[in-house]
């Protein structure tokens, strides 16, 4: 069975003030709504809101792993660039010229590897507790 989905093609503009912006956001954070329209319309609507449910801890993980993300897709990058270039490579001198290059790529590869361990242990224990 389908759902029913309206379709929101109307616009509402608020003029808000810093300090008014500030106090909705920080009311939107402590609830369990995830988009901050979402939670304008309901509460504008006034239909009930669950609020002091969301668990932050989770956001901080989800953005967490953002970043890590976004760090380890710039690695794998890094790395088809690489091997792309060896493949081009035809003669002896100029292949060790790419490793002698190319060893510090493979020390901040294998840093960069360490500190995700790292960062994946400190997770797994902050979601152990």
């Amino acid at each position: 069975m389908k759902e029913n989905k309206s379709i929101k093609n109307k616009w509402l503009h608020l003029r808000l003030s810093e300090a008014e912006h500030l106090q909705i956001e920080k009311a939107f954070s402590k609830t369990t709504e995830r988009k901050f329209s979402n939670y304008a319309r309901t509460i504008l609507l006034g239909k009930p809101m669950i609020a002091g449910y969301r668990n932050l801890s989770s956001d901080a993980l989800i953005a967490e792993f953002a970043a890590l993300l976004k760090t380890v897709n710039g690695i794998a990058n890094n790395y088809n660039q690489s091997i792309h270039k060896l493949h081009t490579l035809d003669h002896e001198p100029q292949i060790k010229l790419w490793v002698d290059s190319n060893r510090n790529s493979g020390k901040i590869l294998l840093s960069s590897i360490q500190e995700i361990k790292l960062m994946m242990n400190k997770i797994t224990e902050q979601w152990l507790q």
